[in-house]
């Protein structure tokens, strides 16, 4: 990749100015350094892609050149160059972060194939990085949508974590989006290129749940017929997920406290200790402290997991997201069912803004996607296609079946008497009453109610206008 950003630290003039000339030969932007401490200082002034330092200088020696320029930006690659002898002390470089090293004497093309490997991956993290910014707007980050301001507050809380090593815990009730959460912290994150591995601590019983985590030796238990690597060292390097780490048990809490105070692990039936780097995120639906006061969850491990506390909402007290969220599903399960459909009714906008949605995200996921599969095609999403029952009183029967919007009772309005008007009247009553509904729960914000309405600010300017609908916030968002 041309315009690699290079910084060469080498005691050594000639090794020094040969290296030099063949990466400035390829594109590569090149500076050098003569001693550590030179280049410790050029880290320090600029930005670098790559550093290519040897092992021993005078000064600084290369360890500290790595260590310095791995703390002035972590992203930064960096390559040792050592001598045959010492490769015990490269391969100590690479578990310090080093992305490889080469060892003298050394083929030019050698160091060459190593430099374009690093160019290779530093251009796929500027195209991620860039992609991200063209995907990000006002309303979302990492997948996430909301609008709410407690959603802002979430995201803004997950941009300023995500860079950090610090372990992070995720709070919220079921189907809130806590594992969207994770991944945005991980896809955010100076290790995003590594591995990001997700464990259902209550999918598994205690016993599997220690050697999922942790791995186990051949002979180890009964059925353990190979050696296995847990979920930790397939994350080294990367950021590990466990769900639900309120249902561990208390022998695998003492195991995975152990690990986040020494870094360290025994495999199941083993006694090697094996060293990991791994950024830890959970995330439960408990309340952990009312576990620990119960005597359920260890109070050292939960200070050790509560570093970061990040708690999502449930979607009830963010309604003016339901619609973002429901048009954003809406386009996106369109696509994969090759189907145009065109938005929903302003029954369906309504039912959706009056309904408490207990199972939350998830539950309007499958609402909508449920919607697409039986709605209409070029059509607008009407309630008996989120519903799904036939019986439901928007198709015209009369039994109340297990669907949300009927349990809640949200169709008797439907059959409630209402004064006898032309349609066209009904209507436009119908359209002022939910506008006005809409602004109120937004905080009379035009351009959050418009987005949920699925109008322009100068439609809906233009719908107030007409109802004789008064907007406080108008001037502040001119």
């Amino acid at each position: 990749m041309k315009g690699l950003k290079i910084l060469l630290v080498d005691d050594e003039p000639l090794i020094r100015l040969s290296m030099v000339d063949a990466l400035e030969a390829i594109g590569y932007d090149v500076e050098a350094a003569a001693s550590g401490t030179e280049g410790i200082g050029a880290i320090r002034q600029r930005p670098f892609d790559l550093v290519i330092t040897d092992l021993r200088l005078p000064g600084a020696d290369g360890l500290t050149v790595l260590t310095a320029a791995k703390e002035q930006s972590p992203p930064t690659e960096v390559v040792v160059i050592t001598a045959h002898g010492s490769v015990e002390t490269a391969v100590g470089a690479m578990k310090l972060g080093a992305f490889d090293y080469i060892t003298k004497p050394f083929q030019m093309d050698e160091l060459l194939s190593i430099v374009e490997r690093v160019g290779r991956i530093v251009l796929l993290r500027r195209e991620n990085q860039d992609l991200k910014s063209v995907l990000e707007d006002k309303f979302s980050f990492g997948g996430i949508l909301g609008a709410n301001n407690q959603m802002r507050a979430v995201l803004d809380k997950i941009k300023l974590v995500a860079g950090t090593d610090s372990t992070v815990l995720i709070l919220g009730e079921s189907g809130t989006g806590k594992e969207l959460v994770a991944n945005a912290i991980h896809q955010n994150s100076t290790r995003s290129l590594q591995p990001l591995v997700k464990v259902s601590c209550a999918a598994l019983p205690e016993t599997l749940l220690e050697a999922e985590l942790f791995g186990h030796e051949k002979g180890a238990f009964t059925g353990a017929l190979r050696q296995r690597r847990g979920r930790f060292e397939l994350a080294h390097r990367g950021t590990l997920f466990l769900d639900e780490i309120g249902e561990i048990s208390p022998i695998v809490q003492v195991k995975l406290l152990r690990v986040l105070q020494e870094r360290q692990f025994e495999r199941v039936g083993g006694n090697d200790r094996i060293d990991v780097d791994v950024r830890l995120v959970c995330a439960t639906q408990k309340d952990l402290r009312k576990e620990v006061s119960q005597g359920r969850f260890r109070e050292d491990l939960f200070y050790r997991l509560n570093v970061v506390q990040i708690v999502i909402p449930p979607l009830r007290q963010r309604q003016e997201d339901i619609m973002i969220i429901a048009d954003h599903i809406l386009k996106t399960c369109s696509g994969k069912m090759n189907k145009t459909l065109k938005g929903f009714s302003s029954v369906s906008r309504e039912l959706f803004m009056r309904y408490s949605f207990p199972g939350n995200v998830r539950e309007l996921e499958n609402m909508v996607e449920r919607a697409v599969a039986l709605g209409k095609d070029r059509e607008a999403v009407q309630p008996s296609d989120l519903c799904g029952f036939q019986s439901c009183p928007y198709t015209g029967g009369t039994a109340q079946e297990s669907c949300g919007f009927c349990s809640e009772g949200l169709t008797g309005q439907k059959r409630e008497e209402r004064p006898l008007t032309s349609l066209a009247t009904a209507r436009e009553q119908f359209e002022k009453d939910y506008i006005l509904s809409v602004l109120e729960r937004v905080d009379g914000s035009r351009t959050t109610g418009a987005k949920i309405l699925g109008l322009s600010r100068k439609a809906l300017w233009e719908k107030c206008k007409r109802y004789g609908i008064p907007s406080a916030r108008e001037e502040a968002e001119e």
